[in-house]
């Protein structure tokens, strides 16, 4: 079921991501070719699929998620160019392709993450794109605001250069995952759920519950898969992690205790759906998907 779900949010989020990353002048063509390299060159759309689930779960429509699901996948395709640039984790692979600064260069990278990043909050505030009452959306900007910036996903990045080379505590570990990565994947079911229009306090703390659990399912996986896949499965450098002695749950629990860890996170995530019904079934699979994903 997760397969079909997730092509059809995947076209939708595509077709709205191809039309928001035009160059509105020819002298602006080099950087729009960067800036839709970095976002349309494939990727799972983990962050929209969440989006219109959470849309969903609370009996909201797709078209009502769909700026929100835009502003995460720029989001998230902003921090992985920044996060390959030689001076933070100096990648040269992601999704199976040469990185932004290596298929344009450094320069013209950092101006596309910047242009995503700006682009993301242009389209929350732009009711032709994001078509909710303006208390709504602002509420949807702040909270894309703090996941992306240094109190989230900044934040964790900063947090996560700084500890390379030193020996963290799980509950270190934690904080910085849940800075880095759960961030944004928090944030991406809050704005699915404000989307819906039928958002109550009751509604949203289960949903930051289950959140919170997958957020952090995710990066385990992601550590997991590190150890154990390999590149061209990956579509990014693999044993990364390790050759830069970085802190993971494998290296921190061992292999076989970080995969317990995973499917620990995976039933506290549907324990926090217990309340909802079948509406919310695609945020169920998309849990069991985040342990189960082998890229």
């Amino acid at each position: 079921m997760i397969a079909s779900y997730q092509k059809r949010c995947q076209q939708r989020v595509d077709a709205a991501l191809d039309r928001l990353i035009q160059a509105p002048r020819t002298e602006l063509e080099r950087l729009y070719q960067a800036m839709r390299y970095s976002v349309m060159n494939g990727g799972k759309r983990v962050r929209p699929l969440l989006v219109y689930a959470a849309c969903e779960a609370l009996g909201g429509r797709d078209e009502q998620a769909d700026g929100a699901a835009c502003a995460v996948e720029l989001i998230h395709a902003y921090s992985l160019v920044h996060d390959d640039l030689p001076a933070m984790d100096d990648d040269d692979l992601r999704r199976g392709q040469p990185t932004t600064h290596k298929a344009f260069d450094e320069a013209s990278a950092i101006l596309a993450g910047d242009g995503l990043q700006s682009l993301a909050f242009e389209v929350l505030a732009d009711p032709r794109r994001n078509p909710h009452d303006a208390e709504t959306r602002l509420a949807m900007l702040a909270s894309l605001g703090r996941a992306a910036g240094p109190a989230g996903m900044v934040g964790g990045q900063a947090i996560d250069l700084g500890s390379v080379g030193h020996k963290l505590d799980q509950q270190a570990l934690e904080t910085m995952h849940r800075h880095k990565t759960g961030a944004l994947i928090e944030a991406s079911v809050r704005l699915g759920a404000l989307a819906s229009g039928h958002a109550d306090e009751r509604s949203l703390k289960a949903l930051h519950s289950y959140a919170q659990a997958i957020g952090l399912a995710f990066q385990v996986q992601d550590d997991i898969l590190d150890v154990e896949s390999d590149t061209a499965t990956l579509g990014k450098t693999q044993g990364k992690d390790q050759a830069h002695d970085k802190p993971t749950y494998p290296a921190l629990l061992g292999l076989d205790p970080a995969k317990a860890y995973a499917l620990e996170l995976r039933d506290q995530a549907l324990h926090a759906l217990r309340s909802f019904d079948e509406s919310a079934e695609p945020l169920r699979d998309l849990a069991r998907y985040i342990v189960e994903r082998r890229n």
